[in-house]
């Protein structure tokens, strides 16, 4: 018995790690959409969301059988109850990247010739963040998620940059009325991703060292 509950939380496992590289894929290809001008890769994102979904749903039956037909404890119970919340997340993640596509659509549509402002900058920090977040989940390291904790400011002060900026821009020209909304748009989804890689993150921490660190991102992490 012992040994299937341990091929089960293996699998849990696997399975999560395979719907968080779904998740960075999209991410990753949604900011391609939006940086390259690319219409056909930003409809690549939104047609293959479906996958990510149906891997929450498979993730979501994996642990309800676990706690239904186990009594996990301790460590196992910790893994168990934090990937209930990381399925979520990455569910949430894959849907901001839907979201971002959606978004570069029209601005590749239009061809603005104003820049993307800081939505370079803040694409290359949350693809690291979510990257952190997943490899601190794979190999329980502490301080991956750390490092994700302090990020998050940095995302969320550019974010308002970014949105002062636009509305700077918007009001000196109506015409960019349309693109400017755009652009709020993605910084939002962009600010949004960060939180949930820092929910992971936060988990991370939790199955490590039976910490919660929600609201409490400044203390330093226990030695394990």
């Amino acid at each position: 018995m012992q040994r299937h509950f341990e091929k089960e939380l293996e699998s849990l496992q696997t399975t999560i790690i395979k719907m968080g590289s779904a998740a960075e894929e999209a991410l990753r290809l949604s900011i391609a959409s939006l940086l390259d001008a690319s219409v056909d890769v930003a409809e690549r994102v939104i047609e293959n969301d479906d996958r990510i979904n149906s891997l929450e749903v498979e993730i979501d039956n994996a642990i309800v059988d676990l706690l239904a037909l186990q009594q996990p404890v301790a460590v196992d119970l910790r893994m168990i109850l934090a990937a209930q919340k990381i399925n979520n997340d990455l569910e949430r993640i894959g849907d901001h990247a839907v979201n971002i596509a959606q978004s570069a659509i029209p601005l590749a549509r239009r061809k603005p010739s104003d820049s993307l402002l800081e939505l370079p900058k803040m694409a290359e920090i949350v693809q690291q963040m979510v990257r952190d977040a997943l490899d601190g989940f794979i190999h329980r390291e502490v301080s991956l998620g750390t490092k994700v904790l302090e990020q998050d400011d940095t995302i969320d002060d550019m974010n308002k940059s970014m949105t002062r900026q636009v509305i700077e821009l918007m009001k000196s020209d109506q015409k960019s009325i349309e693109t400017g909304l755009d652009l709020i748009r993605v910084s939002r989804n962009f600010e949004r991703v960060a939180d949930l890689a820092t929910n992971i993150a936060e988990e991370v921490i939790f199955i490590a060292q039976a910490r919660v660190v929600k609201h409490n991102a400044g203390e330093p992490p226990r030695q394990p």
